[in-house]
């Protein structure tokens, strides 16, 4: 993050802007939609600006830029066309701690103006940090659309509800929950329908009728993450990341997932790795049902999908013995994401009926698979987990009846920026993936389908 984002209070604040034309009139627009006290300076004010200044809605300074034209500012925009001038200004500012704005220079900027929304009081800014305004102006254009008009409105009655819910419930849980049911419930929808006044009768009816008890109720959401690319999360999974109190995360879940997170919700790693448990599967299960009856939401955010060797059922099987509610959202599992960006289909009428996931490691950390189930012909076989036994899958394959030659595959975190596939056949794809510098989370693919992959491969992220 190369700028933080920060909403500054202006209102009735002294801001300089040097220079006079096109580009200095929309950054005093701004400026004074949001109240400050702007001083131009310039030899020279087009016409716009020019007009403003014989209105008393900005004071004209005209001539060149001198260093006691900052002194009691709090903000400093310079959009002149000499680049002398344009340093000048960020040198001074810049010695004297104050922001400083220099247009279409990004190295000359302590701060930047983004492309916005505005929903008044509710505003939404979009920034590139300079890299490229145009896709900023982009993201905005396609962000209007989205965001209603009304949104502005329901942020107004929330706020003259604000004390009267504060006074309400005395917990921050407890009015988190109220306002999130509001803003998705009925009052909501009543205010987009320029009902306002209904609006306002059911919230404070809301208020009056608000069962305490369910305000502090716990539950719990077993999330399915997907194998890695955050573009697969469901809808419904990131509603939920939206709404959770607390996060027990597996090693799984990339970073650009947890960032999606509701900020202020405490995240606890639960990891596991071969030979090497951050926390029991039996402490997790505990944890999920403490954690639920002190009232918290609780997010169980699991790599792929819960129920297909998540340990999923084993997680809620508890919950259930205890009366928690939970809800389970499934996951793209890495099954389906990783053959699918590997260009690989897991079933082709030419080549499989049907497909079978296995687990390449059981829970003794043997490798000991139901081999005849395996070799079944025109199927495809998944294994999870199936990195560290490689080379005793593949010889109990081919020991059990499945030609040496069948195509294999091991994808290396698919669907990531740093997806590899490697690609042989039952005999040799050990020594290929013994070659190069391998790292788990892995998935090992087995089957003609795997002969796909040079003409339906699309995905290359290093291209």
């Amino acid at each position: 993050m190369d700028y933080l984002p920060i909403f500054i209070k202006l209102k009735d604040q002294p801001v300089l802007v040097v220079g006079g034309g096109a580009i200095a009139a929309r950054k005093v627009s701004l400026l004074l939609r949001a109240g400050a006290s702007v001083t131009l300076v310039a030899p020279k004010l087009c016409d716009s600006l020019a007009k403003q200044a014989g209105e008393g809605l900005v004071q004209h300074l005209p001539g060149m830029f001198a260093v006691d034209q900052l002194a009691g500012c709090v903000l400093v925009i310079a959009a002149t066309d000499d680049a002398d001038t344009n340093t000048q200004v960020y040198e001074s500012a810049r010695q004297r701690n104050i922001p400083v704005n220099v247009v279409d220079a990004p190295e000359l900027c302590s701060f930047v103006l983004p492309s916005i929304i505005d929903r008044s009081p509710v505003m939404v800014a979009v920034s590139t940090g300079g890299a490229s305004p145009t896709l900023g102006r982009l993201l905005r254009a396609r962000l209007e659309t989205i965001i209603p008009a009304s949104y502005g409105r329901l942020a107004e009655l929330a706020r003259r509800f604000r004390q009267p819910v504060k006074d309400r419930f005395k917990s921050m849980a407890q009015r988190r929950r109220f306002w999130e049911e509001v803003i998705q419930g009925q009052v909501a929808e009543l205010v987009y329908s320029n009902k306002d006044l209904q609006a306002e009768q059911l919230l404070q009816q809301a208020i009056d009728t608000a069962d305490d008890s369910q305000l502090v109720k716990g539950e719990v959401y077993l999330v399915g993450a997907g194998p890695g690319d955050p573009d697969l999360l469901t809808f419904r999974a990131l509603r939920l990341m939206q709404q959770a109190d607390v996060v027990l995360y597996d090693r799984l879940v990339p970073p650009q997932i947890l960032d999606l997170v509701r900020r202020e919700a405490d995240q606890i790693y639960v990891g596991k790795k071969r030979s090497f448990h951050a926390v029991r599967q039996e402490e997790i299960n505990q944890l999920l049902i403490d954690l639920a009856k002190q009232g918290k939401r609780v997010l169980r955010l699991k790599g792929g999908d819960p129920f297909i060797f998540g340990r999923g059922g084993e997680e809620i099987a508890g919950l259930a013995d205890e009366g928690i509610g939970f809800q389970v959202v499934p996951g793209v599992t890495a099954a389906a994401g990783c053959a699918s960006y590997a260009g690989i289909p897991l079933t082709h009428r030419d080549y499989a009926q049907s497909v079978i996931f296995v687990t390449g490691q059981l829970q003794d950390g043997t490798v000991d698979l139901e081999w005849q189930t395996l070799v079944q012909p025109r199927q495809t076989v998944v294994v999870y987990m199936g990195l560290a036994g490689l080379k005793i899958i593949c010889d109990k394959l081919i020991e059990h009846g499945v030609s040496p030659t069948m195509p294999a595959a091991l994808v290396q975190q698919g669907t990531t920026r740093s997806q590899r596939v490697f690609t042989g056949t039952l005999d040799n794809l050990h020594q290929l993936v013994a070659e190069n510098e391998v790292h788990a989370p892995t998935l090992l693919i087995i089957g003609e389908v795997v002969s796909l992959h040079d003409r339906l491969s699309w995905f290359n992220p290093n291209t």
